[in-house]
Formats: C-alpha cells, structure tokens, sequence
C-alpha cells in the first residue's frame, strides 16, 4: 500500500476583519466559534497539515493560540506587502509565530494572481517579497498560491527560483511529499461537518478524475 493522503485544510481569516475587505474576500472569513469547531474536529486526523494565507492579524491573535492549546502547528503564507500594515501581521508577529514553532512561507507581495506576470512583478512577488520575509523569519522554502491561480509558466518559475513546496487551492487530498499541495480551504459557509466531509468522505471515480483533470489543465496550460 501506497502512503496515506495528506489533508492540507487552510484558512484566511478568524474573526473580525480589523480593516476593509471586498466581497472575494470576506468569503473566506470564518467567525471564530466555527473555526474552534473545524479545528477539533480535523486536530484528530493522522495525515493533516494546516496553513493559513494572507497575513491577517488575527493568525496570531487567534490562530496560534487555538493551535498551542491543541498541540498544532501550521505554516503562515505572509503577505509581505501588509506587513505592519493595521489588520495584518506585523512583522514581530511572523517572529512570534517562528518562534512558536510556526512554519513561515511567502504569499507574495500584493496578492495578485501570479498568472501572466511581467518580469518586474514576477522579481517583486517571487523574490522580493520572499526576501523581506526571510529577512524577518529566516529562511523561506514554500509559497502559496494567491487566489490558487496558477499555470505550467508559474510553476516552472517556482521551481527554478528554488521553493522546495507550492499550495495551491484545488480542493482535494495531497501526496506525501509531493511538490504541488492540493488544499481545502474553509470558507464562511463551512461547518466542522462540511470540512470533513468534503475532505475526508471517499469520492466517485467520476468525482476523482474531474479534479485530477482540472489540476493538469492548470499545470499545462
């Protein structure tokens, strides 16, 4: 038998945003009573990795502790271009977080998607902005997907640039040890019941090969 699936579940933002955000993104917003009931509810799961995306303030005003209290880590995706920015991490928090035994990883620099990029952006959200969070938290060796946008160009990109990880938001299991990460991320409709079924209930070879299909057209597109 082959390794068991990797169950990568993330999330954006807890709670009260603390600034203005449009409508795309509020959709990933959860309050924090239900992200209590997501995190008791995956903390069992023997093959579960967590991440969190944006930078938002509350990852360590209320993700870390939420963590610590069960004995889990996640990786944070920084936004590097919000850092110290009101309603995101400052810069103390990414320390905070490393320390904490935290994984760090860059999100990039504006939150763009990293589609089509120009050779400046391209400098500015894969390396700029890698280098103003390893500045802070140490070496970065993964990236997170803004908007889980991708294409064969981005990938190829991240792998000659030297990222040892890429998460993206295709919504079905990983491979242990593989490159390219598959997540779910939660969103404000979601419950514990919704997570875990979507993640962990057995889908249809139909349901199976549509996903698998959809991944490859973004890889080779």
């Amino acid at each position: 038998m082959g390794e068991p699936p990797v169950h990568n579940i993330c999330f954006h933002g807890i709670g009260d945003p603390g600034r203005a955000i449009d409508e795309d993104e509020a959709r990933y917003w959860v309050t924090h009573n239900d992200f209590l009931r997501i995190l008791d509810a995956i903390a069992p799961w023997p093959t579960l990795a967590i991440s969190f995306d944006d930078g938002n303030a509350s990852d360590v005003e209320l993700g870390m502790p939420a963590l610590q209290e069960r004995g889990l880590t996640a990786t944070f995706f920084v936004l590097a271009g919000r850092l110290d920015v009101p309603g995101s991490l400052a810069s103390t928090d990414v320390v905070a977080l490393r320390d904490a035994g935290m994984g760090i990883g860059s999100h990039g620099m504006d939150h763009v998607s990293w589609r089509s990029l120009t050779p400046d952006a391209r400098q500015r959200e894969l390396v700029d902005a890698r280098d103003v969070i390893s500045g802070i938290a140490g070496g970065v060796t993964e990236a997170a997907l803004p908007r889980g946008q991708y294409d064969r160009t981005t990938l190829s990109w991240l792998r000659r640039l030297g990222y040892e990880a890429v998460y993206t938001s295709d919504r079905r299991p990983g491979a242990a040890g593989a490159w390219l990460q598959p997540r779910f991320s939660a969103t404000r409709d979601d419950t514990a019941e919704s997570i875990t079924r979507a993640a962990l209930d057995p889908r249809s070879a139909v349901e199976r090969a549509r996903l698998s299909l959809k991944g490859l057209v973004k890889r080779l597109r």
